[in-house]
């Protein structure tokens, strides 16, 4: 009892611990300077864990970091789930098919070759080759999680996936505003995309939630120079930008759904080679990614414009500082020590499918786009 009632204490403490952190990111983000630049209180939070992580870590409690492991999981679901306040079923449908099938080409071209290229070309065994693949091919961290027990890997080789996620999902992150402002948005023809399709091409390529979350967050409203007729009506930068960071999640939370159906086929897939190889296959085991349906719910409900606007705004600004302290627990995680000693092979296998979800999707986007 006495060790329980002191592990409850650390937990509490470490999400207080997140929370200051998220606080002082919000309160940095409302400084004049940051804020004319429309840096993201997720931005900044990420960034504070980052140099927490590799500088102060050593200084606090151990049994501090569960409280940091509750922030970057439980709440960052919890903060999702409530992400459905700002769409509404005509938002999903407006992305319809154009989302659905970037996820669907995108999932299954990234999670193929990066199996194949983790066990032909870099020699590395089938689980930790597909564990890295799925992560990078779904949704980071939870996807590599999820897909363990179809695998039955040992968790040293869980630790591995998740550090390449961690890796490239944090370059991606900060890439994509840059890519955005620098080359997308001035560009003419075919480099070009509007607000919508970066924002389809956000939530297809890049590996976890909450840094599909900050990408839109981070580029600021007056980088939008499009020019936009809908219904006769011009979308102001606001409305584009609202139009890129919705459609961002919307596609995003499509792939994380698309889960279930992944595991299911790759239990089959184990069940036949197991049956070739005169193994027994065990019981498929599915993991079903419930906060993801209860996202899609929670904006049904919303399309109901059952709650007063002033309502769903405080909700909206309570679900944002929930989302940077999920960040900053993402940064807290991320210590560069840990990269060392892993072997150069899944860094080669993640950073081909890094290579492949920026360029290729930006092509499979812009044609998807293009086609429906």
């Amino acid at each position: 009892m006495a060790f329980s009632k002191e592990n409850r204490q650390g937990t509490i403490s470490g999400i207080i611990f997140v929370a200051i952190f998220a606080a002082a990111a919000t309160a940095i983000a409302q400084i004049a300077f940051f804020k004319s630049l429309g840096i993201s209180p997720l931005v900044i939070g990420i960034v504070l864990g980052i140099f927490y992580a590799n500088t102060l870590h050593n200084h606090i409690p151990s049994a501090w970091g569960t409280g940091i492991t509750f922030s970057g999981k439980k709440i960052l679901r919890f903060a999702i789930v409530f992400y459905g306040f700002r769409i509404t079923f005509q938002q999903i449908m407006d992305v319809g098919l154009s989302g659905f099938t970037v996820s669907l080409i995108m999932l299954s071209t990234t999670f193929l070759l990066g199996t194949y290229l983790g066990i032909k070309a870099f020699k590395m065994d089938r689980e930790t080759s597909m564990l890295t693949a799925a992560g990078g091919a779904v949704c980071g961290a939870a996807a590599v999680l999820a897909t363990e027990p179809v695998l039955k890997a040992e968790g040293y080789k869980t630790a591995v996936a998740v550090s390449m996620v961690v890796l490239f999902g944090t370059i991606s992150m900060f890439l994509y505003p840059v890519l955005y402002a620098s080359i997308i948005e001035p560009a003419q023809g075919f480099l070009h995309m509007t607000p919508e399709q970066f924002g389809i091409y956000t939530g297809g390529t890049i590996h976890e939630v909450a840094q599909v979350v900050a990408v839109p967050a981070s580029i600021p409203t007056k980088a939008i120079h499009d020019i936009i007729t809908v219904g006769g009506v011009t979308m102001s930068p606001e409305a584009l930008h609202t139009q890129m960071a919705n459609s961002a999640v919307i596609v995003k939370m499509t792939r994380v759904i698309m889960i279930a159906p992944m595991l299911i086929l790759l239990g089959i897939y184990l069940s036949m080679q197991a049956k070739k190889s005169g193994k027994a296959g065990d019981k498929l085991q599915l993991v079903i990614p419930w906060f993801a349906v209860y996202f899609i719910g929670m904006a049904g409900f919303n399309s109901l414009d059952l709650v007063p606007h002033a309502i769903v705004g405080t909700i909206n600004q309570i679900d944002t500082f929930l989302l940077t302290m999920a960040m900053t627990a993402l940064g807290m995680g991320t210590i560069f020590a840990k990269f060392k000693g892993l072997g150069l092979a899944p860094i080669y296998t993640a950073g081909s499918m890094f290579i492949w979800l920026v360029l290729g999707g930006f092509v499979v986007t812009k044609a998807v786009t293009a086609i429906l």
